[in-house]
């Protein structure tokens, strides 16, 4: 190639092969899918080769695309670390600290009124994120992701081992005194888990039981602990989630371990900031 390939066709395809989605990668450069798709097919123009396999619903990369990712990717670290010791960074900047809403909720809330209280001078931006799709390391200095801790690029602090139990509001707990009781009741659902409903039955030795209970799915556990706490159902949910809830209570004493928990990350090599630091340390001090 007689030149390099435009610096947006490059942060599409960087963007594109960290998340594998179109979609993603649209969100988080701040255009639209049908854009991305565009400036990917344009630099697979300029290499003459294909860097993805498109399926129906999904990405992967080609070896090609494999290979050459790990070049562009450092390509921006370096970019993004000079700029950052040639120009430093203001103090106005606020530290960004992203999050599912409920682990905001029920462990980060408490953790940063605390944290401000003794450090009312740093700034803290916080960002809502619901899929997989919503993390990455662009963005957020510290994120709070859930899953197996299978990410690359990444330095992890685990908040600990996680097991699920089933809650309800408290008139509903009074009717609940065996698993079998369960029966004709509705299961609320969050989607994304590794662990479900069927686990933790199969666990209380009641797996028929599901065929015998109503259904209602969410894409989140904000709103099934919600509904639970109204008398909507019972919610499968992580013991931890439960730390700051009066509300909701555990019918049953049964749990169902999982292999994946919730974990403090930020980027292992991008510049980290005194404040962004500090923040990281107080968080990695609170786990309990």
């Amino acid at each position: 190639m007689s030149q390099l390939p435009p610096l947006l066709w490059l942060q599409a395809f960087e963007s594109a092969a960290r998340t594998l989605s179109f979609t993603a990668a649209g969100h988080e450069l701040g255009v639209t899918q049908a854009a991305i798709s565009q400036r990917v097919r344009l630099l697979e123009d300029r290499v003459g080769q294909k860097l993805f396999v498109r399926h129906a619903r999904s990405l992967t990369l080609t070896p090609a695309g494999q290979a050459w990712l790990p070049s562009i990717h450092d390509a921006f670290v370096r970019i993004s670390e000079g700029t950052l010791e040639v120009f430093g960074s203001t103090s106005e900047q606020p530290v960004t600290l992203r999050a599912t809403p409920v682990i905001q909720q029920s462990w980060l809330a408490r953790r940063l009124i605390a944290f401000h209280r003794a450090h009312p001078q740093v700034a803290i931006r916080l960002v809502s994120a619901i899929w997989p799709d919503d993390f990455g390391p662009e963005g957020a200095d510290i994120e709070i992701r859930y899953g197996k801790g299978e990410w690359t690029g990444i330095e992890m602090q685990p908040l600990g081992e996680e097991h699920l139990l089933p809650v309800c509001s408290q008139a509903l707990a009074k009717t609940l005194s065996a698993p079998e009781d369960l029966a004709g009741h509705t299961l609320l659902h969050a989607v994304g888990f590794g662990v479900g409903w069927p686990g933790w039955l199969q666990e209380a030795g009641v797996a028929h039981v599901e065929a015998q209970c109503w259904s209602l799915t969410c894409d989140n556990q904000v709103m099934t602990l919600a509904l639970a706490s109204q008398g909507g159902g019972i919610s499968l949910t992580h013991r931890r989630l439960m730390e700051q809830r009066s509300d909701l209570v555990a019918p049953f004493d049964i749990t169902v371990p999982s292999d994946e928990r919730f974990w403090l990350a930020r980027p292992s090599r991008r510049h980290i900031s005194d404040e962004a630091g500090l923040v990281w340390q107080w968080l990695c001090d609170s786990i309990e």
